[in-house]
């Protein structure tokens, strides 16, 4: 058993996310047969002592056969109106699978603004450990009745990640319909699977796709991929597989891809600030800039800026871009977008003493890893 697996098993307060396609089908809607087994496997690890947020995907994929629909309708409103229906569904099933075992569910729906601005993401942080405090399970879900195409998480897999910093998790499982992360498509047969990613060297060659083969869910293979860095580049430890192998996730830990934490937890604002938080615009940094900034984590002064992009005012968060176009940092400026033009590549003594101050603060900037 690696480090990190033993991590997993024994973390004391852990986020699983469960996919559309392992909860529902597009023909009959929720499979109660398979919730009631992962509602099995999470009490028995509530029962053990574990803390456990629930993510769950489905209330869209709930809400296709009620309303006579074959397939996950493409347009907005279509969808919003099936996760009307689906959502109802949905937290009726866990709350009555749960009751079994005398476990009370608390349904929390958030849509990306109740993390992008900052006094909704403590609200939100607040709201789930008061829950767990009071011995409820929290069953996550997107928003998806009024979330718009403009505020959405995009799938469940970041919004996961984001709950696992919410709440302080020791460890986040994802499961899907796929028993782990593999170098190539498993379905044409000559794929191998990952088993320990301990960093990027460990991920040179492998592809993930982009979407799932189920046609109720919108993340693939690569949104998990993208997930399990958010979490780990902030302390927090991923096991990734099948539905199917959920008892053996949340208990040995012995299934599956598991994903080593590869930095220091954040603080609630630094996270904030580096995967939660819209971004307005981007600054485009000279490599001495870059340098400052990512390894030297000095404050960005104009000096280093050699171009601007988007409408912005002073308190936005932006995206700080090193000369290959790659972002290298995020954080709050202190300038409007217009200003940039008067300011850009002159020193701190030419500029006049209402402007001397940095244009974004080391101590509101968060490295991107």
């Amino acid at each position: 058993m690696s480090a990190t697996r033993e991590a997993v098993a024994a973390a004391q307060r852990i986020v699983v996310k469960i996919g559309s396609s392992s909860l529902t089908t597009a023909s009959d809607g929720l499979d109660s047969a398979r919730l009631a087994r992962l509602v099995d496997t999470v009490a028995a690890r509530v029962a053990a002592g574990t803390e456990v947020v629930l993510v769950s995907s489905g209330a869209i994929a709930a809400g296709l056969a009620p309303l006579g629909l074959v397939r996950r309708p493409k347009d907005l409103a279509t969808q919003q109106a099936a996760a009307s229906v689906g959502q109802q569904a949905l937290a009726h099933a866990y709350a009555e699978s749960f009751s079994r075992y005398d476990l009370t569910v608390g349904q929390v729906l958030l849509t990306a603004e109740d993390v992008v601005r900052r006094g909704h993401y403590r609200n939100a942080q607040r709201t789930l450990h008061r829950l767990l405090r009071l011995g409820v399970v929290p069953v996550v879900n997107e928003n998806d009745t009024v979330a718009t195409s403009e505020i959405r998480f995009g799938d469940n897999d970041r919004l996961a990640a984001l709950v696992s910093h919410l709440v302080g998790a020791d460890a986040l499982v994802l499961l899907s319909d796929v028993d782990a992360l593999y170098d190539g498509d498993p379905r044409n047969g000559d794929a191998s699977a990952v088993r320990e990613v301990s960093g990027k060297q460990d991920m040179v060659g492998v592809r993930a796709g982009s979407t799932g083969a189920s046609g109720v869910g919108t993340g693939g293979m690569a949104s998990k991929v993208q997930a399990a860095r958010v979490a780990c580049s902030s302390g927090i430890p991923v096991l990734l597989t099948s539905a199917d192998l959920a008892d053996r996730a949340l208990g040995p830990a012995d299934v599956g891809t598991a994903f080593a934490a590869t930095g220091a937890r954040l603080s609630a604002r630094r996270f904030w600030l580096a995967y939660a938080a819209g971004a307005s615009g981007r600054l485009w940094l000279d490599d001495g800039a870059v340098a400052a900034v990512v390894d030297r984590r000095r404050s960005l002064l104009a000096a280093g800026v050699t171009a601007v992009e988007g409408e912005f005012h002073g308190g936005d968060v932006v995206e700080l871009v090193g000369p290959a176009g790659t972002v290298v940092a995020r954080g709050v400026v202190a300038y409007d977008a217009g200003e940039f033009p008067e300011l850009m590549g002159r020193s701190s003594f030419e500029l006049p003493p209402e402007q001397r101050r940095e244009v974004v603060h080391a101590d509101d900037l968060v490295p991107r890893r």
